[in-house]
């Protein structure tokens, strides 16, 4: 377990510059972050603020123009496109708001697939396949495993995703408005996976224009025009719970 003094995101004065001259952008301009291990973090802000920017940097997308991103302790802002895929197939976990699936795989098809891209993967095909049932189970689709994508409905989909998101026991969960194509019902039922994750020891930054979603969050980080506006707390504060990862061990 790394060293609770050791932040899983910590940014130093994160610049995105986006054009040249006249047609430079700031999309963001001098982030400093800390986000430590266990927490839940919503990000909001209006369109075009750089929350959307935010994440890819977070996440491994994209690298900053100036200053430093350092994930875990290891400073990843001059990693070029090979290493930076490397750090996400190890240590991220991602849930998109358009659910990201392909269609022509089944629910544990999909939530295998990020074993198959992990290059110090040796595990079986049974085994993999246990484990991929194991992380269904845990977001209560076992029941779905052999179905296809157009046998889901949106709410079950992004539970597919998430399960997804957990296969490779990640440092870090990264949720891109992840209710935005969902009902309100269905939005219930992911906040509180959601929640349950946290509870369980899950770190989660979430990017959300809901008010309702990011209530649910320890921490609200406001962006506007490239700038950290706010960081508050909520209320909200979990129930320490031991967590036990996917391959049966203490995360």
């Amino acid at each position: 377990m790394m060293s609770e003094s050791v932040p899983i995101i910590q940014t130093i004065q994160l610049v995105k510059v986006y054009g040249t001259g006249e047609n430079r952008v700031a999309a963001l301009d001098g982030i400093d972050l800390r986000i430590d291990s266990g927490e839940f973090v919503a990000i909001m802000g209006p369109s075009g603020s750089g929350k959307s920017t935010l994440l890819n940097i977070l996440a491994c997308l994209d690298r900053p123009t100036e200053g430093q991103y350092i994930l875990a302790g290891e400073d990843v802002s001059d990693y070029n496109r090979a290493q930076l895929a490397e750090i996400r197939s190890r240590q991220l976990g991602f849930v998109f708001q358009s659910y990201n699936l392909l269609p022509r795989l089944t629910a544990l098809e999909n939530v295998i697939l990020p074993l198959l891209y992990r290059r110090d993967e040796r595990m079986t095909h049974a085994e993999r396949e246990e484990r991929a049932l194991a992380v269904l189970e845990s977001v209560g689709l076992a029941d779905r495993a052999h179905h296809y994508p157009n046998q889901l409905s949106g709410g079950q989909q992004q539970r597919v995703a998430i399960a997804r998101a957990l296969i490779n026991d990640p440092l870090l969960i990264l949720a891109d408005e992840p209710t935005g194509n969902l009902d309100s019902h269905a939005s219930e039922e992911i906040i509180d996976l959601l929640i349950s994750l946290h509870q369980r020891g899950r770190t989660i930054v979430m990017v959300t224009h809901e008010p309702d979603m990011a209530r649910h969050a320890q921490r609200v980080l406001m962006i506007r025009d490239g700038k950290l506006a706010s960081d508050h707390k909520n209320g909200y504060q979990r129930e320490t719970q031991s967590l036990v990862s996917v391959e049966g061990r203490s995360s």
